[in-house]
């Protein structure tokens, strides 16, 4: 699976010849716009939302409405999409699945608050388990450490990686995050939601040292980066 990260909650994953963008905040972003990415550039063929706040969907319809990608979101984020005029969409909800094809979504909870950037009501935030005959990975979303994250290695395919939110103070924290690898039983760990804004600014030598002395692997990329991580 190769993965490209955007910088905050944003990234692309290829598999099964898909390209699967989550979390679409590119223009506003100020790590992207360091990198030099723009949202014109990107072609998925889903998009896939966590929730509605701004710095989760702020290109959402305008990279839908430019490739027809099909977004996925749960149902009120799914509704506000249509009223911006995004039609290929798919609803889901916390505890739902639906296969794509070359995927299957699983739709897991998010601890955390949602609203769509012109205060529309966003429903659950959520996350999602993404399982494919080139793996299976867990996108948390934004949320804190909850013990519902025991319930992932119990119901789906064994991860070979997780995107977790590091930051602290909107989500949790990277110690937090440590606690949530061992509840889903996965040690190779992405750093997302990270140093976008001074609220969320962590130390990276302290937060991978932190991991280390727990025997697991915490990668913190940089927006632009690409890498590949094989199934298991």
């Amino acid at each position: 699976m190769k993965i490209t990260y955007y910088g905050h909650s944003a990234f692309m994953v290829e598999l099964g010849g898909k390209k699967l963008l989550f979390d679409p905040f590119i223009t506003p972003n100020p790590l992207a716009q360091e990198a030099s990415i723009s949202a014109d550039d990107l072609n998925p063929d889903y998009i896939l939302l966590s929730h509605g706040h701004a710095d989760h969907v702020s290109d959402a319809v305008s990279i839908a409405q430019r490739t027809g990608a099909k977004v996925v979101a749960i149902y009120e984020v799914a509704e506000w999409l249509q009223k911006q005029g995004i039609e290929n969409t798919h609803p889901m909800n916390i505890g739902g699945k639906w296969n794509f094809g070359e995927f299957t979504v699983h739709c897991t909870t998010a601890v955390h608050s949602s609203a769509l950037p012109d205060g529309s009501y966003g429903g659950n935030p959520m996350g999602f388990v993404i399982s494919s005959n080139d793996g299976t990975f867990y996108f948390a979303g934004d949320t804190a450490l909850t013990m519902d994250m025991k319930l992932i290695p119990m119901l789906y395919p064994k991860l070979d990686f997780a995107l977790l939110p590091i930051g602290d103070n909107f989500t949790m924290s990277y110690e937090h995050a440590i606690i949530a690898s061992d509840f889903i039983e996965c040690n190779t760990i992405v750093g997302i939601h990270f140093d976008t804004f001074g609220f969320i600014t962590i130390d990276h030598k302290e937060a991978k040292a932190a991991f280390e002395a727990k025997g697991k692997n915490l990668f913190i990329p940089k927006a632009g980066m690409s890498f590949s991580i094989q199934k298991g």
